[in-house]
Formats: structure tokens, C-alpha cells, sequence
């Protein structure tokens, strides 16, 4: 028999043989069958990964003598009131847990304690603002 790749004539005996069919297996569905081929991920956790590093987070802003001390005054403003139930909007800086720097969000709530021996506004809803991150208060 000749090796060469090319040469048919080594499958005579088998060319016109009919496709065979198992008794005991049932046939594979053709979604089963095209699954069979489809990409997979060999890199667990990689895509993730690259979302991560694409995810944009923002600086912390450091705030001047003037704009720390509007805010003094608010808070002591919302110290004296603490009996109302005005609802006040806070905005500021959550760190990010996984990489530097974070974002600013802002939180609605009625105040119900401010802490100045640990530096905290203490929301109704047990929200806690860590002070020096606050960069603004709506009344």
C-alpha cells in the first residue's frame, strides 16, 4: 500500500459502507451536537478581569479652607435641628474596595446623630458618612 495521504484507494473496502447506527445509543440532537463546538472560556475569571481594569473611577477631591467651613456650619445648622424631620441629601466620597480612588454618590435620610468625637454623620436608617468624606449637604 502506498502512503501517500492522497491515495483513496486505501478506503475501497470501507468508501461505500453505510453510516452506522448504535442500537443501544440515542442519536445526539443537532444542539447537542453544534455545542460540541463552540468556543469555551480556558481563561476562568478573564473576562471579569478585563472588566475591572476598564471600570473608571474618580480622584478624591480635597476641599479648601472656605468650602470645609460652608460645610462646618451646615452641619452644625442640622445639629441644632436634630429634633425636625427634614430630610437632608449628603454627597460624598465612597472608596472603591478592589482598586484606588472611588466615586461620589449622593444619599437622602433624616439625621439622627452626629458624632464629633468619631467624625460621622449617623443617618435614621444606620447609614454612616464618614465627615471628611462629605463634600456637600442640601437642606
Amino acid at each position: 500500500m502506498n502512503d501517500n495521504i492522497n491515495d483513496i484507494s486505501r478506503y475501497n473496502d470501507i468508501i461505500n459502507l453505510p453510516h452506522h447506527v448504535s442500537k443501544h445509543r440515542p442519536r445526539m440532537s443537532i444542539q447537542n451536537r453544534a455545542a460540541q463546538f463552540s468556543p469555551f472560556a480556558a481563561l476562568t475569571g478573564y473576562d471579569d478581569a478585563i472588566d475591572e481594569t476598564a471600570r473608571l473611577t474618580d480622584e478624591r477631591k480635597d476641599l479648601d479652607e472656605s468650602e470645609r467651613a460652608r460645610l462646618d456650619e451646615k452641619l452644625r445648622s442640622i445639629l441644632n435641628q436634630t429634633d425636625s424631620e427634614q430630610e437632608i441629601t449628603f454627597t460624598y466620597f465612597q472608596q472603591d474596595e478592589k482598586k484606588s480612588g472611588g466615586e461620589y454618590v449622593s444619599i437622602s435620610g433624616i439625621v439622627k446623630k452626629i458624632d464629633y468625637y468619631q467624625r460621622a454623620v449617623i443617618l435614621r436608617d444606620g447609614t454612616r458618612i464618614e465627615i471628611e468624606d462629605i463634600i456637600d449637604i442640601i437642606f
